[in-house]
């Protein structure tokens, strides 16, 4: 299976084109507190002109109310959401999509590596595992790389059977690393192909996305 890439934290329509553009497989759009936060109307004018390319919805807040309403108007066809406050509640959520919107809709769960943290043998709600950085102030988009050797050996094993996406702090300069080093199944990038906060830089979005596709053969 080829490598799964998303650019996240866009927040024009014309950093979302580049992103499909260069050949990523979605285009993450940020709806919670960040740089890079963006409204339901922002975002619905925005998918109404892009091609056939993933859009995934970035929530914090585990309103499946709310989140089903955002994904209806922005004709988004998959959410991110992170759930290190309250795994229950997330999993909940998560099935409340599931049946809302079917077996096609794109679910990822996110979690913040630790040295200590433990993931189960399946998660059959969940398409993926999005495993990101964390900062005492950002639960995303922090620029920092969790440690990967570390990773590789607990949560990256070669014999997991979930689906792994790789973010936190990943760049055109290191992205090859990360893949050669975590072989995950997908990879995720925001602020490392960025000119600045929520503007991307079409440079760097082309080179993560060629060096990871090359990474990846």
């Amino acid at each position: 299976m080829s490598l799964w890439i998303k650019i996240c934290g866009n927040t024009s329509l014309a950093d979302a084109q580049l992103a499909a553009e260069a050949g990523a497989d979605a285009v993450g759009f940020i709806f919670a507190p960040s740089p890079r936060r963006v409204t339901a109307d922002q975002v619905a004018a925005i998918t109404s002109h892009l091609p056939d390319i993933e859009k995934i919805g970035v929530f914090v807040d585990l309103d499946f109310a709310a989140i089903s309403a955002t994904v209806d108007q922005c004709a988004l066809t998959g959410v991110q959401l992170h759930g290190d406050a309250d795994e229950s509640a997330t999993m909940t959520v998560i099935r409340q999509l599931r049946t809302r919107f079917g077996p096609k809709f794109r679910l990822l769960h996110v979690l913040h590596f630790t040295k200590s943290l433990d993931l189960p043998a399946e998660l059959p709600e969940i398409d993926a595992v999005l495993i990101d950085s964390r900062t005492a102030t950002a639960v995303g988009g922090t620029g920092i790389p969790f440690d990967w050797h570390a990773a590789r050996s607990t949560v990256f094993s070669p014999d997991r059977r979930l689906k792994l996406i790789a973010a936190g702090g990943l760049s055109p300069s290191n992205v090859a690393e990360a893949i050669a080093t975590l072989q995950p199944w997908g990879v995720d990038v925001a602020s490392g192909v960025e000119s600045a906060p929520g503007q991307k830089d079409p440079a760097k979005v082309r080179q993560f996305v060629a060096t990871a596709r090359a990474a990846a053969k």
